[in-house]
């Protein structure tokens, strides 16, 4: 099935459009850098800035769309709203699905193929509780939907989140090990790209792109190396995540304060 997309372009909502070339931008060394959108307006501003992927952020959808993060959004309105922002661009999408919102994967593949995405993250804890899978049920689930991907003849790039610096256990030393054992066994379930999310240190990011053997996605927070020493560290992939939603409702802010005091709320803008 193909659809006629807002901006000219043919879609076909049924094999992966971009994910060949998503993936083979997955450069260790050369990173694949991703500021996250949160709906068409910001997916659009990233296109038109020239970054040639669109990566969506499961914090700032939901809370554009009114909901917290941890898999509150209903799946019908979060896979809308990744089908809205692929409708809008000429670029592959890659979706921030969570854990996958309780679908079993043959949906949930069929699904993320009709909103156009290219690729998807699928994190390794319970996005309600915090709490840690085991490492073996989460790599027979993502060798599941990668099975269903391919039983659907969807090229899928698969970017699985570790959260083991987030939810897990044990001193820095333990983290690293555990972190580097589940990247491994979700390359060899059919992952394309290890997400250790909250890894923050060069050192760590350094073994971690050298211990898990396949391209490595870090979170660029306030106080990281800068994307040239991230890429000099092996980084294959820079996710923003919520950062610049946060950014942009803070600048909100400051401009409504100014129209609530009476002020000019555009002079800060002109003045920055």
């Amino acid at each position: 099935m193909t659809t006629r997309t807002t901006t000219g372009k043919t879609a076909d909502t049924a094999d992966g459009r971009g994910a060949a070339a998503l993936r083979a931008l997955h450069v260790p060394g050369r990173p694949l850098v991703l500021p996250n959108v949160w709906d068409a307006a910001s997916a659009r501003a990233v296109e038109a800035a020239g970054f040639p992927v669109v990566a969506t952020g499961s914090d700032a959808v939901a809370a554009a769309l009114g909901y917290d993060d941890g898999e509150w959004t209903p799946a019908g309105e979060m896979l809308a709203a990744i089908a809205r922002i692929s409708r809008a661009v000429a670029l592959p999408v890659t979706a921030d699905v969570e854990r996958g919102y309780g679908l079993e994967p043959a949906e949930l593949v069929a699904r993320l193929a009709e909103a156009g995405a290219a690729g998807c993250n699928l994190e390794d804890s319970d996005p309600r509780t915090g709490e840690m899978i085991d490492v073996a049920e989460q790599a027979a689930f993502l060798g599941a939907v990668r099975a269903a991907a391919d039983d659907a003849g969807l090229d899928l790039v698969i970017n699985a989140r570790v959260d083991t610096y987030m939810n897990g256990s044990g001193d820095s030393g333990e983290r690293l090990t555990e972190s580097v054992r589940r990247g491994r066994r979700y390359l060899e379930a059919g992952a394309d790209c290890v997400y250790p999310i909250m890894a923050t240190e060069p050192e760590t990011i350094s073994a971690l792109a050298e211990g898990i053997g396949g391209p490595v996605n870090v979170l660029f927070r306030p106080g990281m190396p800068s994307l040239e020493e991230l890429a000099e560290l092996g980084v294959a992939r820079v996710s923003f995540g919520p950062g610049l939603h946060r950014a942009a409702l803070a600048h909100t802010g400051l401009l409504l304060s100014a129209i609530r005091d009476g002020r000019d709320p555009f002079e800060p803008v002109a003045a920055s």
